[in-house]
């Protein structure tokens, strides 16, 4: 077994900053030039940083879609908590069941398209034989089993929910890069023996492990980039 983590360069470079907010914001707030409420403060703020970093990783139009979702929440309650702008919860909570809703009807109709596996408030499992396989789970289970010979890697998303990617069955040529964002969610990789690993991932409150035989010589490399908010990914055999 062995665990080997490289992190993101820009990843770092936003969590450091939103580090440094947050001191400023205490600095302020102790000082009394600010009268700001971290119980009802912190939670926007994760909401803001979780969506910036999804944007940044966003590899297809769909995951521009959560991460604009998320960013756009965070701020509307951020603003709602400091004062400057009032939408009750009788406004927020239906255009947050809109929202999932257009997400539903959007992957329906790119489910085909692009290869995608999603669970939406619920539970998806089949059997993938395409090169690219991406997946979203949100209040949902999604599992995935790939049979490609020719795996060219994907898009994973988990949020308070759990993806599983089955690839014993797959193969690779080369380097293979696959995404993955797990918020308050995990996502599980299962691959074969003679693949090495790479993780690049940026754990946030979160966690990043890889429970591997070591593969040596194999030419056959998959790269998993992203990020683990309150969640955690986990490559094994």
């Amino acid at each position: 077994m062995r665990t080997r983590r490289e992190r993101s360069p820009a990843g770092q470079v936003v969590v450091g900053v939103a580090v440094i907010v947050v001191g400023m914001l205490f600095l302020l707030d102790n000082l009394g030039w600010l009268d700001f409420d971290f119980d009802f403060q912190f939670w926007p703020m994760i909401l803001i940083v979780a969506g910036s970093l999804k944007l940044m990783q966003a590899r297809s139009s769909k995951s521009q879609l959560v991460g604009g979702g998320l960013l756009l929440f965070g701020l509307l309650l951020m603003l709602k908590g400091m004062g400057l702008i009032y939408i009750s919860w009788r406004v927020m909570a239906p255009l947050v069941m809109i929202a999932v809703g257009l997400m539903v009807v959007f992957r329906s109709a790119k489910q085909r398209k692009d290869g995608a596996g999603d669970a939406i408030f619920g539970m998806s499992k089949e059997e993938d034989g395409g090169n690219v396989v991406n997946m979203t789970a949100i209040l949902g289970a999604s599992v995935r089993r790939c049979v490609s010979q020719d795996y060219r890697g994907g898009e994973l998303t988990a949020m308070m929910g759990g993806c599983e990617l089955d690839l014993r069955d797959a193969s690779i040529n080369g380097d293979v890069y696959v995404h993955v964002f797990a918020m308050m969610g995990g996502i599980t990789i299962k691959i074969p023996a003679d693949w090495q690993v790479e993780l690049e991932g940026t754990p946030i409150l979160g966690g990043f492990d890889e429970k591997t035989v070591l593969a040596k010589g194999t030419g056959k490399r998959l790269i998993v980039r992203g990020y683990a908010i309150m969640g955690g990914v986990e490559v094994r055999n």
